[in-house]
């Protein structure tokens, strides 16, 4: 059972951005800082990844915790409201991430996938990563 209103509830989940969260903002301006070049949320490529890089066929997107099913065998015992909506909705995100990382890995794309708590606590771990991977892909 919701304990909100149905306008309140509607009003909490238009709030919730899709694109140009923090986390995406932050690691974007790292890497332009760093002097890379990039796409935003390119609709061209399947999954509509929230950083790409077309010239190496490399796809970034940042998942946040919750809305993506991070440890989701415990953390789906967490959910106690609305758990009907809730349990399908991020299982169905979780397969669609599949779907979208199995269609890109079978077009020569290469794939990373950050949490956002990583963005947030490991910033420079997450750009040496994305770093490695373009050298790798420039050879």
């Amino acid at each position: 059972m919701d304990n909100l209103t149905p306008e309140q509830r509607r009003k909490n989940m238009q709030a919730i951005k899709s694109t140009e969260t923090k986390d995406e903002v932050r690691l974007a301006r790292a890497l332009w800082k760093l002097g890379y070049r990039y796409r935003k949320n390119n609709k061209k490529i399947f999954g509509k990844p929230d950083l790409t890089f077309a010239k190496y066929k490399l796809a970034i997107f940042v998942d946040s915790e919750f809305f993506h099913g991070k440890d989701w065998e415990v953390q789906q015992l967490r959910i106690k409201s609305n758990r009907e909506y809730w349990i399908p909705k991020i299982e169905r995100n979780m397969r669609r991430d599949e779907q979208v990382n199995a269609y890109l890995l079978s077009q020569n794309w290469t794939v990373i996938r950050f949490w956002s708590k990583q963005i947030q606590k490991e910033l420079d771990l997450c750009l040496a990563k994305i770093e490695e991977t373009i050298l790798l892909l420039k050879n």
